[in-house]
């Protein structure tokens, strides 16, 4: 799931992850599992598997009930464990009640801190603290641990080359924007950039669980999270406890094929936005849906043609407004407040309430978005919140994304497929279209991604697990979650959630109370089982 996106959001609702369709797929940084043959001996891991963590209480927090703040250091080449380390970021709420052991986070992205997510909106976790630590941490080239960036801006200067039609005269210059962006990255991103990856995530989170002292992996994953989950299941069934997916990813998908997806889910979303936008007769884009619909899609031309002046001295342009419509649609909870920042862009140029959803670069689709909130100070070892790129996000959203995919367009399949594929994009959305496909072509010039999700992430022997799907979700389809659960087999048990919006648990109290009893106390609901729609989303301010 592709968009714009910024760290946290003030608003508890879903928001995050995916990507792009069609007749090229593409991937990402080599993220694969180390390749040893029977005779080779395999690296000696003893000494990262044991630590324990020193957990003190996060700077600023309250040092009685507050966060903890901590750090787990793991090998940069799981396959050369001597060749150098990096330090993971932490952060903890202890447990309440009767500790059965640790709860793991990930609240989706890709490229999402789980430490300031955790640390400044924990609320939604607090139930399980009766019987866990909860726990949170910054991936490997995330937030405070070892960032990557593309030095400070995501797409190497080439945001829109799929959206204009010059591009489409002269394919050779995408191919040199996507070669200077990628080149750009890896420049920025220092040593960590090639063992970037969910197969190397998922390896982080067995060492940090036997840091925290667990014989099982305790886990609820949003989005891209249950990407995590589902590879952690594979490459460690032995150590699945109680595992919680919700907003279920594609394990088979290409970046293509999921791009085509999330454009038709963003363009629902919109159409959504916009009936309910239009009863209120402080909509900008006036009383009759059908003509709204048409004034989104020509504002968005428009600005890209001619880009609004910023606050700060920049400009804003279609893309960037794109951006920002990703990241806001992904709640109902934030419609009001989108329709107060179109309403100040149409009517005054005003850019700053659109701005404030579009900071951050790139949409993700997980568990909340809002204003940038600042992570807890580092402890050794760690780097310090300030020195984190202000790209880090998008930056990670794309390197995780293409590390995970091991297809790769060719030269000539971009040059010969572009404009076919920018019709097909178009077609699944005339607003969120070509900002899908450049997301995808941005893979373009990485190395080759991992085959291991695609390939062996399936007919898992674990406890059983429970994914939830939500029917209207714009950035997850509710087919993924059936497609995944029947990929993971008989361990695999399915909640449909017959409501709105990216992900479940912060916004559908049937959810909640659900996943809550199974990971508190083991209770499943029977496979195939449902939540109904939940009212009083979006009201009309």
């Amino acid at each position: 799931m592709l968009a714009k996106l910024s760290p946290r959001r003030t608003v508890r609702r879903a928001a995050r992850r995916h990507t792009v369709a069609g007749a090229i797929g593409l991937a990402m940084l080599g993220a694969g599992l180390p390749t040893t043959s029977a005779d080779d001996p395999q690296p000696d891991l003893t000494r990262f598997y044991r630590q324990k963590v020193a957990w003190k209480t996060c700077e600023g927090a309250d040092p009685h009930d507050g966060p903890q703040c901590g750090k787990v250091t793991v090998p940069l080449d799981y396959a050369r464990p001597g060749a150098g380390t990096l330090d993971l970021a932490l952060a903890r709420y202890r447990a309440s009640g009767e500790k059965r052991g640790s709860l793991l986070l990930n609240f989706g992205g890709p490229g999402g801190s789980g430490v300031t997510e955790l640390t400044y909106g924990g609320d939604d976790f607090m139930g399980l603290t009766d019987a866990y630590d909860v726990v949170s941490f910054d991936p490997r080239g995330v937030g405070r641990s070892s960032p990557v960036s593309c030095g400070n801006n995501p797409y190497g200067g080439a945001p829109v080359i799929a959206g204009t039609d010059e591009t489409l005269r002269d394919p050779n210059a995408v191919l040199r924007q996507l070669r200077t962006a990628a080149e750009q990255c890896a420049k920025h991103s220092g040593p960590v950039l090639p063992h970037i990856g969910t197969v190397n995530v998922s390896r982080d989170m067995d060492v940090i669980r036997q840091a925290l002292g667990d014989d099982k992996l305790n886990y609820l994953g949003f989005s891209y999270g249950s990407r995590l989950g589902a590879v952690y299941a594979a490459q460690f069934p032995d150590k699945v406890g109680r595992v919680a997916l919700d907003g279920v990813d594609t394990l088979t998908e290409s970046l293509a094929e999921q791009g085509v997806a999330g454009a038709a889910g963003q363009q629902v979303a919109l159409d959504d936005f916009l009936d309910w936008c239009v009863k209120d007769v402080s909509c900008p884009f006036g009383q009759d849906a059908r003509t709204a619909r048409e004034e989104v899609a020509r504002l968005v031309r428009s600005m890209d043609e001619d880009p609004v002046p910023t606050a700060f001295s920049g400009e804003f342009t279609g893309q960037d407004l794109v951006g920002a419509l990703s990241q806001a649609l992904y709640s109902k909870d934030m419609w009001p407040s989108l329709e107060r920042a179109l309403a100040s862009l149409v009517e005054d140029g005003d850019t700053r309430g659109v701005e404030a959803f579009a900071t951050g670069g790139i949409a993700l689709p997980g568990l909340r978005q809002g204003t940038q909130k600042p992570s807890p100070s580092a402890d050794g070892g760690l780097v310090d919140q300030e020195d984190v790129p202000l790209d880090n996000l998008p930056a990670a959203l794309m390197a995780i994304n293409c590390a995970d995919d091991p297809d790769r367009p060719t030269a000539r399949q971009i040059t010969r497929n572009l404009g076919r594929l920018r019709a097909l994009y178009e077609e699944a959305s005339p607003v969120f279209g070509r900002f899908r496909l450049t997301q995808v072509l941005l893979c373009y010039g990485r190395p080759k991604g991992t085959d291991f999700i695609r390939e062996k992430v399936k007919d898992v022997d674990t406890p059983k697990m429970l994914l939830v799907g939500t029917r209207g979700d714009p950035a997850t389809p509710y087919r993924w979650t059936v497609q995944t659960a029947k990929r993971l087999g008989p361990s695999a048990v399915v909640l449909d959630n017959k409501g709105e919006g990216h992900t479940a648990y912060p916004s559908s109290k049937c959810v909640h109370s659900k996943i809550d009893a199974f990971l508190l106390y083991g209770t499943l609901p029977a496979s195939g089982s449902s939540c109904g729609p939940e009212n009083g989303e979006g009201a009309a301010p």
